[in-house]
């Protein structure tokens, strides 16, 4: 019995271990590959710097630069989290240690919800309903405000047609705020009771707490959330092709149409009708790939080295 258990120990345990390292190490490696090798003519006809740096996308004279969807993809990104980050801070914060018990269950599942929403769904409801808005209210208000001012003014300039870098950042904000609040409000609800009452009875103020105690104690599991929600923002697809307008430019306002690598890829990989043609998306689907590991991969340095500060 005891060499039989011994066996099945070790069965399992390199059962185990191959998957993690499948899953972990090999399928990303092969997915490398596989989009290396399909890029492999666009590689050879445009090299790197040339792809990155070109902005001519023009599959009739057979020239692909991949810079506006770089771009586009960055921007995008980096507005959706720069508008989230706050807001799902702000929602942890008041579940945790503002809200009363009866609220806490009802936002919670809130906020779960709007994470369960299909990404088509805010897609629609973005082109439907949120661009309309945006066009008729809010971006002429925005004009009206900063167009006084030389450098907002050239940020908030062009018609305001509600299909832009704005509105999809806006929506891709909303629809990764349910992720980083659920992280971000589970780092919260770890932070060891007796620190928050130790700083009670030295006479520190709720607010005091959150700042000098809760945040610091937790800010690995704030950067966390960060790190999946702008995964989730670099990689969305549906949502961002209903609003972005699919021009392949670098947009010099916010209010300009632009495209990404997932919008240019979702609506030209079936009219990609020469081999240079397909082989430069699968380029596009390469960077995105490396672009999404570098991210990443620098987004956890930073929770390890904040880690190892804060203890």
């Amino acid at each position: 019995m005891e060499k039989r258990g011994h066996y099945l120990e070790i069965i399992i345990k390199n059962f185990l271990g191959f998957w993690a390292l499948f899953s972990g190490f090999l399928f990303p490696f092969i997915i490398f590959l596989i989009l290396f090798y399909e890029s492999r003519l666009a590689i050879k006809n445009f090299g790197i710097v040339k792809f990155l740096t070109t902005s001519t996308w023009d599959p009739v004279s057979q020239t692909f630069g991949g810079l506006p969807m770089i771009v586009g993809t960055l921007i995008s990104t980096f507005i959706a989290v720069l508008i989230a980050a706050p807001v799902a801070i702000g929602i942890a914060i008041f579940i945790t240690e503002l809200a009363p018990s009866w609220l806490k269950g009802v936002i919670t599942s809130a906020i779960e919800l709007l994470a369960a929403i299909p990404s088509i769904i805010y897609g629609m409801w973005g082109f439907l309903i949120l661009a309309n808005f945006m066009r008729s209210y809010v971006e002429p208000f925005l004009q009206k405000i900063f167009s006084p001012f030389p450098l907002l003014g050239k940020l908030f300039s062009g018609p305001p047609t509600g299909i832009d870098v704005f509105t999809t950042s806006l929506v891709l904000s909303i629809m990764i705020i349910p992720f980083m609040a659920s992280v971000v409000k589970d780092s919260f609800n770890l932070v060891p009771s007796v620190m928050k009452e130790s700083a009670y009875s030295l006479g520190a103020t709720k607010w005091e707490v959150i700042k000098d105690v809760v945040i610091p104690y937790t800010i690995s599991g704030i950067t966390g959330g960060l790190v999946l929600s702008t995964g989730r923002a670099l990689g969305e697809t549906m949502a961002v092709t209903f609003l972005a307008g699919n021009v392949a430019q670098i947009p010099s306002s916010l209010f300009y149409p632009f495209t990404t690598i997932t919008v240019a890829l979702a609506n030209q990989f079936t009219e990609a009708d020469t081999p240079l043609y397909l082989s430069s998306l699968f380029y596009l689907s390469l960077i995105l790939f490396v672009l999404s590991f570098i991210i990443l991969s620098f987004a956890k340095i930073m929770v390890l080295r904040l880690q190892k500060r804060w203890k």
